[in-house]
């Protein structure tokens, strides 16, 4: 269950290799270390300005589904499930005939020119940089240098950075470089907020203190942990990765794409507009209020609201009210959507199988979380799917 301050982590055993608890997990966090070390894979290079750019999970329980506007909100009450460590047994899945992946085919994009180009989104990260720069370079966006390559096209990355990965740190530290680069090619290279982000700044600010979970005794570094939180990441985790994370957005529109993290209605909560929306959610952060940014954190992890019975009404509303025809989103991870989670450490050869985005509730919204943290696929794809 959720730890409380004093407590010691409960490991959990029947998870996926990626997400048990680590094993430093019984050990205080210990004080931040001045600098960070490169990624080996990266070039050294001298730090470079950048300009602040636009926004982590928790399973639903295998209890009785609750009472909640959308039922794919799946959550314990207004409270957030006990344990915070996704396992195959409490993430259920589906394997319906109305969804499809599509396995995304680049169309030729313009790297000079006026205007803007192509547009490009990215899925959950998790710290898996290496695989993060091999994409990137697939889709032609980086070069052998892992510098921006693209021009003018725009890249949206979907949110969560850090947690599970070996490097979340290098992560977000390439994502502001690239984000400086690709602004004075003439095209642009932003990102959202996901819950990660919200639980990393939450582990860091409010460490131990307990928060009013209304589910019993919570803390952000108990939750953090047991999300598959990084040591080497805390270490080196700088003021200036938690003034950009903090000013990330937590929801954008772009040529009829909603893009979001979560795949919850729980944002209708934070505005009527998606100026609204994130004016909120950077109020929240720029108050401190630890209370205040657990129940942020809390909201941001509910999953699974767009499939099943009324996922397409559930999509429908949040279109309705912030614009676009589609709704593309990370967080919940594609295998489990499918049904193809594979074996714990990909015994027997066998694992997920992703060849693409996951496109459900009736077309109208896109999963890119491949699942990258079990074997999966980073995915990095240009938009519109052609399905």
């Amino acid at each position: 269950m959720t730890q409380g301050a004093g407590q010691e982590p409960v490991v959990r055993t029947a998870t996926l290799r990626d997400f048990r608890v680590p094993p430093y997990a019984q050990t205080p966090v210990p004080p931040q270390t001045a600098g960070a070390v490169p990624h080996p894979s990266l070039p050294p290079r001298a730090p470079e300005p950048h300009a602040p750019t636009p926004y982590a999970s928790v399973p639903p329980p295998a209890a009785a589904p609750p009472q909640l506007p959308h039922p794919g909100n799946v959550a314990v009450g207004d409270e957030p499930p006990e344990g915070y460590t996704p396992t195959e047994r409490d993430l259920p899945v589906i394997n319906r005939g109305d969804t499809v992946q599509v396995q995304a085919v680049p169309e030729p994009r313009p790297v000079t020119g006026e205007g803007l180009g192509p547009l490009f989104v990215v899925g959950d990260v998790h710290g898996y940089l290496d695989e993060l720069v091999a994409a990137l370079a697939e889709q032609g966006l980086i070069d052998a240098d892992a510098n921006w390559a693209a021009g003018n096209a725009r890249l949206w990355f979907l949110g969560d950075f850090t947690d599970r990965g070996p490097d979340g740190i290098g992560v977000i530290d390439l994502v502001m470089r690239l984000s400086a680069e690709a602004a004075a090619a003439g095209g642009y290279c932003k990102a959202l907020m996901g819950n990660h982000e919200l639980l990393l700044i939450g582990a860091k600010r409010f460490s131990d203190t307990p928060v009013n979970s209304g589910a019993g005794t919570a803390t952000f570094q108990a939750a953090w942990l047991l999300n598959g939180g990084q040591k080497s990441d805390m270490d080196r985790l700088q003021d200036v990765h938690l003034q950009w994370m903090s000013r990330l957005d937590a929801v954008v529109e772009e040529d009829g794409h909603l893009l979001m993290h979560s795949d919850t209605t729980a944002y209708l909560d934070y505005g009527s507009t998606i100026e609204d929306v994130n004016d909120t959610v950077h109020a929240i952060l720029t108050r401190n209020d630890a209370d205040e940014c657990w129940d942020l954190f809390r909201k941001l992890t509910k999953r699974f609201a767009f499939r099943d019975e009324g996922g397409a009404e559930a999509v429908r509303e949040l279109m309705t009210t912030y614009g676009g025809q589609r709704v593309v989103h990370g967080h919940s991870p594609i295998p489990y959507l499918l049904g193809e989670v594979g074996t714990e450490d990909g015994e027997n050869g066998s694992g997920p199988v992703v060849n693409g985005p996951h496109v459900y509730a009736d077309g109208l919204a896109i999963a890119m979380d491949g699942g990258v943290t079990m074997a999966g696929k980073l995915l990095v794809v240009q938009l519109p799917l052609h399905d």
